[in-house]
This record gives C-alpha cells, sequence and structure tokens, in this order.
C-alpha cells in the first residue's frame, strides 16, 4: 500500500470542521493520542482506518493517496433565494456535499496535472454578461455541439439531458447528479439548493440536484454552464432576484426554446426572464 502523507490526514479532518478530540470519537480510536500519532507520521494507517476516515470526513478514499493535501476551492457566490423552513441542518448538510464536491474536483484537478493533462480550457470565464444571451448560446453550440435539434431527438427528458450531459463532460465539463451525502435520510430539497457551479480552467465541475424534477435537469445544467462561461464559482437556487441569475436562466431558455415559443411564454425587460416564467420554461422541456 502507497505511504499516506500525514499532512492529507491533517487537511482532510480539519475541512471536515473537526478537533482532534471530536475526530478521534468519531473513528473510534481509543483515544486522541492515536489520532495524533497517525498525523504526525509515527504511525501508519491501515486501509481500514482510511476506509473509516473517508466516510467520517465525507472524503472520496482515493484523496488520502495524493502525494499533497489538494489546495482549497472557494463556494464561490451564494445566489440563493433562503425560505422561512429552512434550518440549520439543511445548511450543514449543503456545506457537507460542497466539502465532498470540491475533494472529487481537486482529485480530478490534481490527476490531470500528474499526468500533464492540464491544458486551460479556453472557454472557462470567456463571457461576459454586456455582450448578450445571445453570445453566450452561440459559444456554447459550438464547444458542445448539439443543438435545439438534437437535444428534441431525444425521447424523453432523461434522454435528452444525457446527451447534454455527455455533451458537457465531452467538453472537458464533470456533471455530477448529487442530492444527498450518500443515504436518503441526508436528502437536500430542490428548494435548498438547485445547482452548483466550479469554474476552475482545468476541471470544471457542476453539480445538479437530483431530488429536483427530471424536466428540470437540463435547464439547471444549461444555467450552471452559464456560470462556468462567466468564471463564476457559484451555488444556484430557485425564485432569485439576482441579475446573474436571471442572465442565467435566459440562456438556458433561450438554448431550449425557439424563438417562436420564447415569444408564447413571454419574456422580462431586456431580455432577462423573470424567475416566475423561467419555472414555466422548467416544466416545458
Amino acid at each position: 500500500m502507497p505511504k499516506i502523507n500525514p499532512e492529507i490526514l491533517i487537511w482532510a479532518r480539519k475541512t471536515a470542521g473537526l478537533s482532534v478530540a471530536e475526530a478521534a470519537k468519531k473513528l473510534a480510536l481509543s483515544g486522541p493520542e492515536r489520532l495524533e500519532a497517525l498525523e504526525k507520521g509515527d504511525r501508519e494507517p491501515s486501509r481500514r482506518q482510511l476506509a473509516n476516515m473517508a466516510v467520517k470526513y465525507r472524503r472520496p478514499l482515493l484523496t488520502f493517496y495524493l502525494t499533497k493535501p489538494p489546495r482549497q476551492a472557494p463556494h464561490g457566490q451564494d445566489f440563493r433565494t433562503f425560505h422561512a423552513a429552512q434550518g440549520e441542518s439543511s445548511k450543514a448538510l449543503l456545506d457537507a456535499l460542497l466539502r465532498d464536491v470540491q475533494a472529487r474536483q481537486q482529485l480530478v484537478r490534481a490527476a490531470l496535472e500528474e499526468t500533464e493533462e492540464d491544458t486551460p480550457l479556453a472557454f472557462v470565464g470567456s463571457a461576459r454578461m454586456d455582450k448578450g444571451v445571445d453570445a453566450v448560446i452561440a459559444s456554447m453550440r459550438e464547444v458542445l455541439g448539439i443543438t435545439l435539434q438534437d437535444f428534441r431527438a431525444q425521447r424523453t427528458v432523461t434522454e435528452a439531458f444525457a446527451s447534454l450531459r455527455a455533451a458537457s463532460e465531452q467538453a472537458g465539463v464533470f456533471v455530477l447528479l448529487m442530492g444527498n451525502l450518500g443515504t436518503h435520510h441526508t436528502d437536500i430539497e430542490a428548494r435548498d439548493f438547485r445547482g452548483f457551479a466550479l469554474a476552475d480552467n482545468v476541471a470544471p465541475f457542476i453539480v445538479i440536484n437530483e431530488k429536483d424534477s427530471r424536466a428540470a435537469w437540463s435547464f439547471t445544467l444549461l444555467h450552471e454552464l452559464t456560470h462556468i462561461w462567466l468564471g463564476q464559482t457559484a451555488i444556484s437556487g430557485y425564485e432569485s432576484d439576482a441579475i446573474v441569475e436571471r442572465f442565467c436562466d435566459a440562456v438556458a431558455a433561450n438554448f431550449l426554446l425557439a424563438p417562436g415559443e420564447l415569444d408564447q411564454v413571454g419574456a422580462g425587460r431586456h431580455g432577462r426572464f423573470r424567475p416566475r416564467i423561467a419555472a414555466t420554461m422548467r416544466s416545458r422541456i
């Protein structure tokens, strides 16, 4: 088994928000001194201990085999509109999910760097809102190589999403469907979290809340892709009044609906779609 860098153990524990004493208790070790010995490199962790750490720290097991701790990725901007019923437990679950995603992203980036496949993706951060919705859509269609006709040719909304997801991943964007931390007991409602974009120029990641309706997945993917094109690491929700969120909704809507269909739905001023109109369009995908 490869030798484990003790710095990885310290990083994983600290980014999980645990003290040595708290972590030792969660890991069912005999005492904090046992964990301290592992983190100092005096003892080598067993594979079973690493697997336990992966679960308790909510990190992929492969993370512990990195040569050094990955760089910390930012959560980015939070564009969600919070509702009164949202509690601390929901926020804690979402924070844990974002840490998990960031660990995966950092692992992928590290792997690409080690294999010298870390060529920056030109489309990340290439767009500007003042250039308009159509410019972003044109760039997306060129990079993704998918037309409205291709999308509509799919038999179901699930297959349509799969085609859009495959095109995104072929372009270099990693797309995850995640709505919990591995069990239904940790489900995160769609009203709390719709999507997350991590705008890294080597390994950009997008997370879509799988607890949302399947008909909404494609819209959300395009919304988050717009954040990637704008170079924004961000968390998205429903019914946000943020201008950038309206812009991302407008890109997704115009990508998925023909001009005549857009006229039937209605547009907001300056081509920015109101959140309630965007919600209507999601149900029509």
